[in-house]
């Protein structure tokens, strides 16, 4: 009987023992979430709008000018603008490359009271208190951009085509108005302040190839009067030049980031 009892409790014990090794282990604690940081994609086309100042120099010369003189002298130039861009952007790595396109309403202006200016002949009188006057109300660029991105700030170079409206007069006539073209380069810094919002400061040096012939009498004066009824006046043939300096600040939206 007492080996019975033995043998009984022994197969008990053994038969708990299994029971237990049948039961599930607790689960333990879950793995820690790191969210993984994201670089961001500079690539997609924008829209923006920019604004900032102008400024540069302007020069008017005539080899018969009465004066003698033959130059204005380069006199300064300068105004505020406001305006549109659009573009394009690649990204291969932390390089950028892209299209910039936009266009610009300005006040740039300037006078000369020099001389050369002041010598010229207006309606069979003097022209003094006159000046020579520069004037540029638009501009335009198309350029390729190249830059490096940290994640968010991106540095770039730019160059390219621009074009720009010339007016020239006499202080108080009529303007003379011609397009020019030319090259422009420059530089900036944009930076990614939301998924689809950036913000730029950039400067550009325009430089229009070629000069503006102002050369209507009752725009850019005379050199010299007529000598008899039977004789014309001498009609001024002013060459003038302009470059220009631009600083400017935009904003741009970004399509599909």
């Amino acid at each position: 009987m007492k080996w019975i009892l033995i043998v009984a409790a022994a197969s008990l014990i053994t038969a708990s023992s299994a029971s237990a090794a049948d039961l599930p282990v607790p689960a333990g604690p879950a793995p820690a979430y790191y969210r993984v940081a994201t670089v961001y994609d500079w690539s997609g086309g924008y829209v923006g709008i920019n604004g900032g100042y102008g400024f540069g120099q302007s020069g008017w010369s005539d080899p018969a000018n009465p004066s003698g003189t033959g130059s204005s002298g380069n006199f300064n130039v300068s105004g505020g603008l406001v305006g549109g861009t659009a573009g394009v952007n690649g990204q291969f790595g932390a390089f950028v490359i892209g299209l910039e396109g936009d266009f610009d309403w300005q006040g740039l202006s300037g006078t000369s009271g020099s001389r050369f200016c002041t010598s010229l002949i207006i309606s069979g009188a003097s022209g003094a208190g006159l000046g020579c006057k520069t004037q540029s109300n638009w501009l335009g660029t198309f350029r390729g951009r190249f830059g490096y991105a940290w994640d968010r700030v991106l540095f770039y170079g730019t160059a390219g085509g621009a074009g720009l409206n010339l007016q020239t007069s006499l202080s108080g006539l009529p303007a003379q108005n011609k397009d020019l073209f030319g090259w422009t380069v420059g530089a900036g810094l944009e930076v990614a302040f939301a998924d689809n919002w950036t913000v730029k400061v950039e400067y550009l040096f325009v430089d229009p190839v070629g000069n503006v012939v102002c050369n209507h009498g009752y725009s850019c004066g005379y050199d010299a009067l007529a000598t008899s009824a039977t004789t014309k006046p001498l009609t001024a043939t002013n060459s003038v030049n302009l470059n220009e300096n631009m600083v400017r600040v935009g904003v741009n939206f970004k399509f599909g980031h």
